[in-house]
């Protein structure tokens, strides 16, 4: 079982620096909703009073009523989640489960202090962020002491997406300039000006690229084009982007801006070698485009030693537009585009007024403060330093004793686990990450695998995340790889014998099921098809095989 939260059934005493206050969450979450609830049920039948309808009747009004591109997380076996609590979430059987991925939840579930302000503010007043209010003005003001002096102009927005699509916009009003680049893998958001610029997403259909559309290589040195061993992987990466500019220019056409995020995570948990923002950069600003630093997913501390990602790249790196959004709110809609002053002025100068009704209101600027009370008052930056570092030693002595971990990689909460069949080859294991994460599940830890290949398992806890709680994980881990080790062991001996060049299938009664739990058909992606030489379907690893 994973770590047991202080007010959970069969008290635990959850142990980590960022512990010690999370002791009295329940209490005072519990305080802070009305008397009514708290009388309906003892602490431990609380999930019980979250459900209107059984699970299964559940998953049919979903089937019936949401559209089915909405997947859910672990399709063949969802889980149906009625409460959280920090770093805990609860199924309606009251099972709890270690969040591991939920970089929404940041600060922790249902954290009261920011439970207290919603409520608070809600009793008071929510209305059109038009009108004028202090709460706005205080966060936006919070918000930039945060960042580089020069980005001080703020726009609220409700999402990611809205924020992206905002700060395209802002680059291309700036100099009149339409054509954007973009990394390999990347995305960026839902809109239709985002997917257009989400090679992630734009190459699972039948989407073509748009000719104003650049995509430069992914910056990484493990997998990519110039990786670890290459004298500058830096500048090489970054003459890629010199080399679409240049390419563009002759071809007539102009530079609005690069996007980025500050480390990519739907492309598979990964870090920018040090120096490439600043080459990029002045590339970027010498065409007379705008740099925008994705911070969706990585920002608020995550990284630790630093408040947003980018400024792990040095201080001679400022961004030009800043995007933030999901752990803004800690679950709340609420997200951002930081720029400056001159950017900003340029778009008001368009003549088009620019309005979002809850962008910012009253309640959502009060969720955002205690969020920002929250990160400096229980040093969840030092928390995500710290375990971060513990973490990932754990997991580097994993990489040292399991064949299938093919590289570590990560900087505070933001941590991937690249999975490989071969070490040498580094042939993504792709069945094989997503038979440890349906594992995983049934050892009630929520991980989740991504990137070109979805081999890399993702860690994005919520910045409680404890010593505690990385160790258990890293337990569980070690358990499933080791099962499914000695299955690969066992079936390449026999392959072996029998001179078949294929070494790395699993045993005859494990056969394939991942496609119907969720994994996506390799014909619907050509950049996501199983690499290596063993395609057939036996070679998938089955979620029957125990562990």
């Amino acid at each position: 079982m994973p770590p047991v939260p202080p007010d959970a059934p069969g008290e635990g005493t959850p142990r980590g620096t960022a512990a010690g206050k999370a002791r009295r969450w329940g209490s005072l979450a519990r305080q802070a909703l009305s008397g009514e609830r708290e009388s309906r049920g003892a602490p431990g039948s609380r999930a019980t009073m979250c459900e209107l309808y059984s699970k299964q009747d559940t998953l049919a009004l979903r089937r019936k009523h949401i559209g089915p591109s909405c997947k859910v997380f672990f399709a063949a076996d969802p889980i149906k989640i009625v409460r959280a609590q920090g770093q805990y979430m609860f199924d309606e059987r009251g099972e709890q489960y270690l969040d591991c991925i939920n970089n929404v939840a940041h600060v922790g579930h249902c954290h009261p202090e920011v439970v207290t302000a919603a409520l608070k503010q809600m009793e008071l007043l929510n209305t059109n962020s038009r009108f004028l209010h202090d709460n706005i003005v205080e966060y936006a003001r919070r918000l930039s002491a945060t960042l580089p002096e020069r980005l001080s102009v703020c726009y609220f927005t409700n999402s990611g997406s809205e924020a992206n699509d905002l700060a395209l916009r802002l680059a291309r009003q700036f100099r009149g300039h339409q054509d954007v680049i973009t990394l390999d893998h990347a995305y960026h958001g839902h809109l239709s000006s985002l997917i257009e610029i989400s090679p992630y997403k734009f190459r699972k259909g039948k989407d073509v690229k748009k000719e104003f559309v650049h995509v430069a290589p992914t910056p990484d040195t493990y997998r990519g084009k110039y990786r670890e061993d290459h004298a500058d992987p830096a500048g090489a990466y970054a003459d890629e982007v010199k080399k679409i500019i240049e390419e563009a220019h002759n071809s007539g056409r102009k530079i609005a801006a690069f996007i980025a995020e500050s480390m990519q995570s739907c492309g598979g948990q990964i870090i920018p070698p040090a120096g490439y923002f600043q080459k990029v950069a002045e590339y970027v600003h010498r065409a007379g485009g705008v740099f925008i630093a994705d911070e969706v997913q990585v920002g608020f501390g995550r990284v630790g030693k630093h408040f947003w990602s980018f400024q792990m790249h040095g201080e001679d790196f400022v961004p030009d537009i800043v995007t933030m959004g999901k752990p803004m709110g800690n679950g709340h809609p609420m997200a951002c585009v930081v720029t400056t002053k001159e950017i900003a002025e340029s778009f008001s100068s368009s003549g088009m007024e620019y309005f979002n009704t809850y962008g910012g209101n009253p309640v959502s600027s009060a969720i955002g403060l205690a969020v920002l009370n929250v990160i400096e008052s229980e040093d969840l930056q030092g928390n995500a330093t710290r375990v971060g570092d513990y973490l990932t030693g754990l997991l580097n002595k994993q990489k040292a004793k399991h064949t299938l971990i093919g590289d570590i990689r990560g900087i505070g909460l933001f941590i991937g686990i690249d999975l490989v069949k071969d070490q040498q080859k580094r042939t993504p294991a792709t069945d094989e990450a997503q038979h440890v994460i349906y594992k995983m599940k049934e050892k009630q830890v929520l991980l989740s695998a991504d990137g070109p290949h979805r081999n890399v398992l993702k860690i994005k806890p919520p910045m409680c995340f404890t010593e505690e709680d990385a160790k258990f994980m890293v337990d569980q881990l070690d358990e499933i790889l080791t099962v499914v080790e000695e299955a690969i062991g066992a079936k390449s001996e026999s392959m072996t014998s029998e001179n078949t060049p294929c070494r790395t299938k699993m045993p005859n009664e494990a056969q394939s099921e991942l496609l119907s739990e969720g994994t996506s058909d390799p014909r619907e992606n050509p950049s996501r098809k199983r690499n290596g030489l063993c395609t057939d379907k036996h070679s998938l690893l089955s979620k029957r095989l125990k562990t």
